[in-house]
């Protein structure tokens, strides 16, 4: 029988087949995910037999005990981010990781830049109104001149400094992990002294822990806006809802969240932009980014057939 490879994303090679035929053209039997989500761990277990060799990973959570009772050599991870995966489990087990770092960060960086925009001059509320046959003329304010706080100073945070430069803003970066002179030039702060002379936060750092929770909202500058695109666990959701409740935030902007598919309470604020998680979701991004998890679980399966690994 074939080895196999899982496919854990929903949409994995969906604009695309190249990625899927090459998988199949190496030799392996593909397991496509069956319920078009995020896999949970029952479902994991389900899927992950003794013929498994390989799992092309989306933002399913890996643990140990995933790893421990199946028979996975490589994960691939299809994305930047490798929270969800316990990367010292599979150090023990002898368990090889990937990831694909540097594919998203335009199509990220592109959409912060839209959903900034939009959040400025409230092109969701205008759009809204209209398909609904009001005819409503909003005042936004203008992105030149204004504070814009990026936290997170990686690929992404720095592609989104870039792209903005040309509009005219002052940049402060916030990132304990930067030095000085890795800042291009920007001012560098910390986290309490960006919020209160900022108009806008963009968040694009990794990690799950919660950044901004009731202490930061009470800091940031009135009329400000939030923005965030690395996990949904970085900002407390109860926190963000008072902010909105009393004013405090002006429109903020989420694609990603603890929970997916999200139906949060904050559905129901027009002023909220809501995206289901796609940051990276570009036709030209995705196939990068499928094409070199294929690339890195081949190429290391076959090192460990010719006996190299």
């Amino acid at each position: 029988m074939a080895s196999k490879i899982l496919i854990g994303p929903s949409s994995f090679a969906e604009a695309d087949k190249t990625p899927m035929n090459r998988l199949i053209a190496a030799g392996y039997a593909v397991v496509d995910n069956p319920y078009k989500r995020k896999l949970t761990k029952k479902e994991l277990f389900g899927l992950l037999d003794g013929n498994v060799v390989g799992l092309i990973a989306g933002l399913e959570t890996i643990d140990r005990e995933i790893l421990e009772r199946s028979g996975i050599q490589v994960v691939s991870r299809v994305g930047a981010g490798l929270s969800n995966v316990d990367i010292d489990a599979a150090s023990d087990l002898g368990i090889q990781v990937f990831n694909t770092p540097a594919a998203p960060t335009n199509a990220v960086a592109e959409l912060t830049i839209g959903a900034i925009l939009s959040l400025l001059r409230m092109i969701p509320q205008m759009d809204q109104a209209l398909h609904s046959g009001q005819w409503q003329k909003k005042v936004g304010v203008q992105l030149q001149g204004k504070t814009v706080a990026i936290v997170g100073f990686g690929r992404i945070g720095r592609r989104v400094t870039e792209l903005l430069s040309p509009f005219g803003v002052k940049i402060l970066v916030v990132d304990p992990y930067v030095n000085e002179s890795a800042c291009a030039g920007y001012r560098k702060v910390t986290l309490l002294v960006a919020l209160p002379e900022s108009d806008i936060v963009t968040i694009h750092c990794s990690g799950h822990d919660c950044i901004i929770g009731e202490k930061e909202f009470v800091l940031l500058k009135k009329g400000s806006f939030l923005l965030n695109v690395a996990r949904g666990g970085v900002i407390s959701e109860e926190a963000l809802i008072k902010a909105l409740e009393g004013g405090t935030i002006a429109g903020a902007w989420l694609d990603t969240f603890e929970e997916e598919p999200y139906k949060g309470p904050l559905c129901g604020y027009r002023n909220v932009i809501l995206t289901p998680h796609v940051g990276s979701y570009t036709a030209e991004c995705r196939l990068q980014m499928e094409n070199e998890a294929v690339d890195n679980l081949i190429n290391y399966l076959k090192k460990i057939r010719d006996g190299r690994s």
